[in-house]
This record gives structure tokens, sequence and C-alpha cells, in this order.
């Protein structure tokens, strides 16, 4: 059974288990599906609303795209435990001759890489995610403030959460390219979204104040 087909309470069995996966990955790919959720419900009770829906056709646009990045993150929630499976796979590996230690270090670096690539994936979604939660600032239906604020404190978490992800499969990678490429770019795109997500956030709370 897929994660993202669980219910709630197994899901969060399992990851409470000693089961090695699902892990931070996975539960930082829920969290941004849910922000992107968020950002959906905002946008859906700001579309046709006579007071708040300045934007036209920009709100349905808000709607189907957080649906897409909602879609993504779950698909995400899944292939980083699938991901994982690949590094407990080569632990398997026979290791008796030459050939077969090679294959295992071969097999090892594939898996790793693979895990460093699926949260990176996922830090882009994420990116996106803020971009169109930043875009519906001073078009949204304000009622749902708080819902907007929640949703991007959760895409800062998974993003800070799949950097760290990142990072700790970075360790054993041993293609200096690669973690040159990966360390480069992610840290850039995750100062992007802290930034970005933190401008939001304070905006929304300005608003909230009492006056």
């Amino acid at each position: 059974m897929k994660l993202i087909d669980m219910s709630i309470r197994d899901f969060n069995k399992v990851l409470a288990s000693d089961a090695p996966a699902p892990g931070g990955g996975s539960t930082a790919a829920l969290g941004g599906a849910l922000a992107a959720a968020l950002i959906g419900m905002v946008a859906s009770l700001t579309d046709g609303h006579k007071t708040y829906d300045k934007g036209g056709p920009f709100i349905k646009h808000a709607i189907e795209r957080s649906d897409e990045l909602r879609a993504y993150m779950l698909e995400i929630v899944d292939r980083d435990t699938e991901a994982f499976s690949m590094v407990s796979a080569v632990f398997t590996m026979p290791k008796n001759t030459d050939e077969e230690k090679a294959a295992r270090k071969t097999a090892m670096q594939d898996a790793l890489k693979a895990c460093t690539i699926t949260p990176f994936e996922l830090m882009e979604c994420i990116y996106s995610a803020v971009e169109l939660a930043d875009e519906m600032i001073g078009n949204y239906n304000t009622n749902a403030a708080s819902d907007l604020g929640v949703a991007v404190l959760n895409l800062k978490a998974a993003a800070q959460g799949a950097w760290l992800n990142i990072l700790i499969n970075l360790e054993g990678i041993r293609d200096e390219i690669f973690c040159a490429k990966y360390l480069i770019s992610g840290s850039e795109l995750l100062q992007a979204i802290c930034e970005a997500a933190d401008d939001i956030y304070a905006d929304i709370l300005q608003g909230l104040m009492p006056k």
C-alpha cells in the first residue's frame, strides 16, 4: 500500500515505528502537500467572492496550480521512501568478490544520488508554491489569512527538512561535481524559499495584529 493511501492514523503509526522509512523526507513532502492544499483552499474561498475576487483568471489559476503542486508533493511522499529502499537493498547485495564489492559500491552511490534528487525536486516544488502564495498577497479572501500563513510556515519547514535530507546524503556521495551542483543549487533555493516565506508571513501577521 502506498503511504498516501493510508489513513492519517496508520501513517502516523508507521512513522513512529522503528522502520527507517518513511522518515523525515516523506514527512517534509507531506507537509508541503498540506501547505499546497491550504493555498488551494484560500484560493477557492476567494473565487467568485464579490468582495475579494479582483484577480479574475488569477484565482482560478491559483486553484489549478495549487492542486498540481499538492498532487506532485504527495507523489514525493512515496518516492522518498522508495529512494531510501534502494539504499537498504544495497546492504543485501553480496560482497564476496572484488566484482561484487565494486557493484555494491556503485549501487550505493546510485541510491544516495536518488535520495538527494528527490528532496531537491521537493524544494523546487515548494518554491513554486511559495511563489503562488506570494502572488496571492493583496488578492485573496483575508478571512482565510491565518490559513495562508499556516501554509507558508509549513512550506518553509518542509524546505528546511528537504535540505537536511539532501545534506545527509551528500556526505556519502563521492561524485564531487554532483555534490557541488546540489549543494550550491539547494542552498540558493532554500534561501529564496525562506526569505519569501518570511516576507509573506510578516505581511499576514501585520494584517492580523490588533489595530
